[in-house]
């Protein structure tokens, strides 16, 4: 016969006063931005996360506690021992079992939070999708690793006004913007104006103090818009350097841009339209992956060779396209931006490959 401590409590208990708790939230209510009404607001929202690695983790484990009424969160990836160093809802029997990410997120977080609503998606995010992952959303939080994505996410947030929260770290630095369509610049005015970077973690590391300082951002912002107080909002791109002691709030309204195809007068979101979308193939006879990512994304060689050296495999580079090892597979990068993986012939590996190390 099993005996039961007194202060052990069931799961039918722990969720019974979960429920009934009125003091869950009261430090939050007591802020007084946000109050009772506040709260109430963001009990009633539902919110996109887009990646369940470093940033999405914690924004989630934020938003969570701060109690958003919905969460969807996806992601395609799962948990790897290089990711506990900083993401921060996993532990080792995540790594050990390669449990997906969102899956191990989403348990993880209904622990924290069981009056949540949670919603765990092991899926890419793509044209063909976004609109059954994206249906209903109050906001989205950008946690992804790649501008494919971002873009993506950018026309369609600009196209059906959703905000959405962009983010970024790598190394000891940190960027974040909020766009609020029809208000500010989208991410398609500030290409090209503004350094919004191209190194991965895994090129060049990052820190976790990085992570978690542009989430802070991000749930800051993320509760100004659930709870309505968008005068609070930042209005500016923040970047910042962790290690070197730098910190920047760079006014960009003035990069907002009339002919823009985004958000322009005469939008046409490109991105949204199959031909801007990043084109893969399997060369056939070579167990090769050819992946053409969209117009306009040409390359840096010095500048990716310099990244790619730092995998520990070896570099060749001419004036043309740079080649480098990293285990089975040999990755091939050209000046117009076209990648050759080789060593698989499974299109998702190869865009995962392609992904993690450039970006």
């Amino acid at each position: 016969m099993s005996v039961i401590n007194k202060d052990q409590k069931t799961d039918a208990d722990v969720q019974a006063h979960t429920h009934a708790s009125p003091a869950r939230y009261s430090r939050q209510e007591l802020f007084s931005k946000i109050g009772t009404t506040g709260q109430q607001n963001i009990r009633g929202k539902h919110v996109l996360m887009v990646g369940a690695g470093a940033l999405g983790t914690a924004n989630a484990d934020m938003l969570v506690r701060a109690g958003i009424g919905r969460l969807t969160l996806v992601d395609r990836d799962y948990v790897d021992w290089s990711n506990l160093q900083r993401q921060q809802l996993y532990d080792e029997a995540d790594a050990c079992n390669q449990m997906p990410k969102a899956i191990a997120a989403q348990k993880r977080l209904q622990q924290i939070n069981s009056d949540v609503d949670i919603r765990a998606l092991v899926r890419d995010v793509s044209l063909e999708e976004i609109d059954d992952i994206a249906a209903g959303v109050d906001l989205i939080v950008d946690a992804t690793d790649n501008f494919d994505t971002r873009l993506l996410m950018n026309d369609y947030a600009v196209k059906h006004r959703i905000p959405w929260i962009y983010g970024a770290c790598v190394g000891s630095y940190g960027t974040t913007f909020t766009i609020v369509p029809e208000q500010t610049p989208c991410l398609h005015c500030l290409l090209g104006a503004v350094p919004l970077g191209g190194a991965t973690c895994d090129t060049v590391g990052v820190i976790s103090p990085a992570v978690q300082m542009v989430a802070a951002y991000q749930s800051a912002e993320a509760l100004k818009l659930l709870t309505g107080d968008v005068s609070a909002l930042q209005n500016r791109l923040i970047t910042f350097d962790l290690w070197n002691n730098q910190h920047q709030a760079i006014q960009v309204s003035a990069m907002k841009k009339a002919d823009c195809p985004t958000c322009g007068e005469h939008p046409v979101y490109p991105f949204l339209q199959s031909e801007h979308q990043a084109k893969t193939a399997v060369l056939c006879g070579r167990d090769t992956v050819q992946i053409r990512p969209a117009p306009g994304a040409a390359r840096d060689l010095n500048e990716a060779a310099r990244l790619l050296s730092r995998q520990g495999g070896k570099v060749e580079h001419n004036p043309y396209l740079v080649s480098v090892v990293i285990g089975t597979h040999r990755i091939v990068l050209f000046q117009d931006g076209r990648v050759l993986i080789h060593g698989t012939k499974d299109i998702a590996e190869a865009r995962s490959i392609y992904h993690k190390y450039l970006g």
